[in-house]
């Protein structure tokens, strides 16, 4: 399976000539020109994980694309764009739609600030090899061979970012959710990922947007 990051949070996936896209977000180049989508999966409803303008872009070239979320993305969905039907996510599920396997972890976002109100959440685990949060530290019950791992959120202390690659111990990594950080951000960040990764014998992979490797 080939894994290419785009901007901050979105991941295009190609297996056996099949395509599936998670988290088509609001600051990720415009996403056109996709081929064979077959599974858009979006882990919550924030803009940058779900984004209307991407969606439309994607479906106008893939009609028969399939559409994954929490039911808060389902609601958001319903409102603005109801020509789109969304698949309600939660913790547990399971679906396979072409070439790929997509089995569901946690249902709620990580707390930002106790005044805001928490939102559903869903990690997502691609044919058994990579495996993405999304907005929590959810783990998977089982060995991680690639962990898309997030490097830098408002919800996100750095040693919460350490204690989550340490627990889940994945061959590999890539850091993602990270297009607020500067060089030097990136720098520090993709080291304390890259430590704790190497701590169990895994290597880390630092990905620019466009950038791929496979799994």
């Amino acid at each position: 399976m080939k894994i290419t990051k785009l901007e901050h949070a979105t991941l295009v996936l190609e297996q056996g000539g099949d395509t599936a896209v998670i988290d088509p977000g609001v600051y990720t180049r415009p996403l056109t020109g996709l081929s064979n989508v077959r599974a858009i999966v979006m882990t919550h409803m924030h803009d940058d994980h779900c984004f209307e303008e991407q969606l439309d872009r994607i479906v106008a070239d893939n009609t028969d694309a399939l559409l994954f979320g929490t039911d808060d993305v389902r609601k958001r969905l319903a409102e603005s764009r109801p020509n789109l039907k969304v698949t309600s996510v939660h913790h547990g599920d399971f679906h396979k739609v072409g070439g790929f396997t997509f089995e569901f972890f946690g249902d709620m976002h990580k707390e930002i600030h106790h005044s805001i109100p928490l939102i559903q959440n869903c990690g997502v685990m691609v044919n058994d090899l990579l495996y993405y949060p999304g907005d929590s530290f959810t783990r998977p019950d089982r060995k991680v061979a690639l962990l898309a791992c997030p490097s830098s959120a408002p919800w996100a202390k750095v040693g919460e970012i350490m204690d989550f690659v340490d627990e889940v111990k994945p061959a590999r990594s890539f850091g993602t959710h990270n297009i607020h950080l500067s060089a030097e951000g990136h720098q520090m960040y993709n080291g304390r990922i890259k430590q704790l990764t190497e701590k169990h014998g895994g290597t880390f992979e630092h990905l620019e947007p466009g950038d791929s490797t496979t799994v």
